[in-house]
């Protein structure tokens, strides 16, 4: 039975970045509203791709040098290649995963976030971020809250146009965790030297759903107050450590130099 929640007649950002990504799960709707996108905004559609790079890096880093060995990945978006659980039970087996998200679409695909190696374990709530206690009461039955958690935070807290309640999610959520957690998040950016990316978001407002809130590169940064922030800090995502040279390469090609979703990695003391 189909969820009603989801509607065909109005663009979706989580379809439209899996169109993006090259993905199937989206609509005419989504391609359409996508492709305007990219005429007021050339590079946007390779946002999607910075982001999933940065995801693959960070995940990997909190594993091999950080020691994590689980994650609160919260708005999840569309299953696509190397989703969280896959990044991390490859390197380690043991891992274990609670993917968050409302979307009826992800929840429809949710079987393929639920894969997991026999060691380690993945889970799936349909939730909004908004429900913090909610989203700590459930995957705390996954997760063991005393010891450290990689909190995933990519491109979900520009739904939250309110600053206070932004930070404050984010806060609410980091103060659950133990020392030794770490904070990944990434958010779309205004900027003087982007004043496309501005007309591209105006664009989405007006037709698709849900609504974006742009920050200031240094407002995202104070999403990790108190935290310590692994170099090299916050920046453009596809310039926090690009490790392989082959994905600088591919960054090259595409022509970016910074592209307008900033992210970074903090460690909780």
């Amino acid at each position: 039975m189909a969820d009603s929640r989801i509607n065909t007649t109005q663009p979706h950002t989580a379809r439209i970045w899996n169109y993006w990504l090259g993905g199937k799960d989206n609509y005419p709707v989504d391609q359409a509203a996508g492709d305007q996108i990219r005429t007021l905004h050339p590079g946007i559609g390779e946002y999607a791709r910075a982001d999933r790079l940065f995801l693959g890096r960070a995940v990997s880093h909190l594993v091999t040098e950080c020691g994590i060995r689980q994650f609160l990945d919260i708005g999840t978006g569309l299953p696509t290649a190397d989703n969280t659980h896959e990044v991390a039970q490859r390197l380690a087996p043991e891992a274990r995963v609670v993917y968050v998200d409302n979307d009826p679409l992800v929840l429809t695909h949710a079987r393929a976030l639920l894969t997991s190696t026999p060691e380690g374990k993945t889970d799936y709530l349909d939730e909004d971020l908004r429900n913090v206690e909610a989203v700590l009461e459930h995957a705390a039955k996954t997760l063991d809250f005393d010891q450290p958690v990689g909190l995933i935070l990519l491109g979900v807290v520009i739904f939250i146009e309110d600053d206070s309640e932004a930070y404050g999610i984010v806060r609410r959520l980091l103060d659950a965790l133990p020392a030794g957690s770490h904070l990944v998040l990434s958010h779309t950016i205004t900027s003087p030297a982007m004043p496309d990316v501005d007309a591209a978001v105006a664009f989405w407002n007006e037709n698709g759903t849900p609504k974006l809130t742009q920050r200031t590169p240094e407002r995202v940064e104070e999403f990790f107050e108190g935290l310590e922030l692994l170099d090299p800090g916050v920046l453009s995502c596809n310039r926090w450590r690009p490790e392989a040279e082959a994905e600088a390469e591919a960054d090259a090609a595409f022509g970016l130099e910074d592209v307008a979703m900033f992210g970074g990695v903090g460690l909780k003391r």
